[in-house]
């Protein structure tokens, strides 16, 4: 079987800076990813430059039929998926009752269900294989509530919990699980998420190239948790440290609110 890196959100952003990161490598990728005009092109580039074969698959991972097009396409191809990247999801900015319904319900499947199917499909391969790394995509705003954000970073935390505890689990296998968790980055993130007016956005990004290396240096190296970039990690830090949930969501707010 030919072994690749597997990568949802593949298209662009953190995604494409980590498949070319593979690529480099030498190590052959799938991406996946909705827009087929962006996948065709990511492909086209990274042939090009790197020599490796990518694979494509347009889809919808929000809902699970995703994952059956996932499955088909490494079956068909005779994959073995070593790397796993767990990067797709999207995030809405704005007051819980002022922002829609639906777009909640398809955040939770693309950054909950499927991130979880996709990781428990393939780490149950990697396990009776004996190798395999994982890396998930979490966030900042996972590490505690934020308004503004709440559904989102709700949804990350989940994936800051659940990839800490696969870490440890995966103990032994020959496998490992990596959480990555950027803070505010420059990719269609933050358009999607409608967050233009928001006051983080005006304190400055991070590149994706750089977030991408940090998180695929951690993920190589089998590293628990991945926070990019010095404000961050310290974020991440006083956040552990402040004993009060409410002072803790007063500075959240206060971080979250838009700007003048």
């Amino acid at each position: 079987m030919e072994n690749v890196a597997l990568i949802t959100g593949g298209s662009g952003g953190i995604g494409f800076e980590i498949a070319q990161l593979f690529a480099k490598d030498k190590i052959n990728v799938v991406l996946v990813a909705r827009s087929l005009n962006k996948l065709q092109k990511a492909k086209q580039l990274i042939e090009n430059q790197f020599g490796v074969k990518v694979y494509i698959l347009d889809t919808d991972l929000s809902v699970l039929e995703g994952l059956d097009g996932i499955k088909n396409l490494c079956s068909k191809n005779n994959l073995r998926v070593e790397y796993l990247v767990n990067n797709a999801g999207f995030g809405d900015y704005g007051a819980l009752v002022d922002r829609s319904i639906e777009k909640y319900r398809e955040m939770i499947g693309l950054n909950i269900s499927i991130l979880t199917e996709l990781t428990y499909y393939f780490a149950k391969k990697m396990v009776s294989n004996g190798s395999g790394k994982i890396l998930n995509v979490a966030s900042v705003a996972g590490i505690q509530p934020v308004p503004n954000l709440a559904v989102y970073a709700a949804s990350k935390a989940y994936v800051i919990s659940f990839t800490e505890a696969l870490h440890k689990e995966l103990e032994q296998t020959g496998v490992a699980a990596t959480v990555l968790s950027p803070g505010v980055t420059e990719t269609g993130f933050m358009e999607r998420a409608d967050m233009a007016s928001a006051q983080i956005y005006r304190s400055g990004v991070m590149k994706a190239d750089a977030v991408a290396k940090a998180g695929y240096n951690g993920m190589m190296k089998g590293k628990l948790q991945v926070i990019p970039g010095f404000k961050h990690k310290l974020m991440g830090l006083l956040s552990g440290m402040t004993p009060s949930s409410q002072m803790r969501l007063t500075i959240s707010a206060y971080i979250m609110k838009k700007a003048k």
